[in-house]
């Protein structure tokens, strides 16, 4: 079975999932990748289905900066105008600046780039023909007021077989950059390929950072997320608008059970 039909049975039984167990409400952090960029990967958006998303979140009235949907988190339940959503965007390829930021300056939504800040340095390609940002387009992105930039590591090295010196450098090499180029403090951290950093590794980046996110497709409930622990719903090509508007109320929980099983073969020998 080709892999786009069995990334669409996966999402059929998560939705019927949903239907068995409701997610209890609570902060939604959507998490793409790319926007229009051609590559032909899962998450690198086609342009059109990434500005239908945009409008319909815009129309929802909910989007909020992670600042001040980590503010709702502390509370005991959701604050006037329902469960925020927050997008953010890992990596920095070009599109991010290119496309992704003029669609959502059109629609008035804010994001949050977390960055590997080694390629945007270097000029280094990403993996699957990722073109960089440049410091440039990226600050012209943080000029429009919408855009916040944290730190995603600077090689996007995996922290939970990083040794604790490699860990500190990686985090402060990161921080340092997005300070130099940008003049902005990074606040805010996003462990790469969503793996949790080894206890020592969790522990540099909560010194650190305001908030860390992972993976986990639901909702952040009020009152009792940990915010260096922030479940984040991925979007993909196949999700389409039926999935999204799943993703968008906290659900498809199973579908990220099953990638994580997925993804401990498929990072097992890896570093970045």
């Amino acid at each position: 079975m080709p892999k786009t039909a069995l990334l669409r049975v996966m999402k059929t039984v998560a939705e019927g999932a949903d239907n068995l167990r409701r997610d209890g409400g609570g902060v939604v952090v959507l998490l793409y990748h790319r926007v229009g960029a051609g590559t032909g990967v899962q998450v690198d958006l086609p342009v059109e289905l990434f500005a239908r998303q945009m409008e319909v979140l815009a129309q929802s009235g909910r989007v909020r900066t992670l600042e001040k949907a980590l503010d709702a988190l502390a509370g005991a339940e959701a604050p006037p105008g329902g469960d925020p959503v927050v997008v953010t965007f890992d990596d920095g390829t070009a599109d991010f600046a290119e496309v992704a930021v003029p669609i959502m300056v059109a629609h008035a939504i804010p994001s949050t780039l977390y960055l590997a800040t080694d390629f945007v340095e270097r000029g280094v390609s990403f993996p699957d023909d990722g073109t960089p940002l440049s410091w440039p387009a990226l600050a012209d992105a943080v000029a429009t007021g919408l855009v916040d930039v944290g730190s995603h590591t600077h090689t996007h090295a995996l922290l939970d077989r990083a040794e604790p010196e490699a860990v500190q450098a990686e985090l402060d090499r990161s921080v340092g950059l997005i300070e130099d180029r940008l003049g902005l403090p990074a606040q805010h951290f996003a462990y790469p390929k969503a793996v949790l950093g080894s206890s020592s590794a969790e522990a540099a980046v909560r010194r650190r950072f305001r908030s860390a996110a992972l993976a986990g497709t639901r909702s952040n409930p009020y009152g009792g997320t940990d915010p260096h622990r922030l479940h984040r719903s991925a979007i993909q090509v196949a999700d389409g608008m039926r999935w999204f508007t799943r993703k968008l109320e906290g659900g498809m929980a199973l579908e990220d059970a099953v990638r994580r099983v997925v993804n401990r073969r498929r990072y097992a020998g890896a570093v970045n």
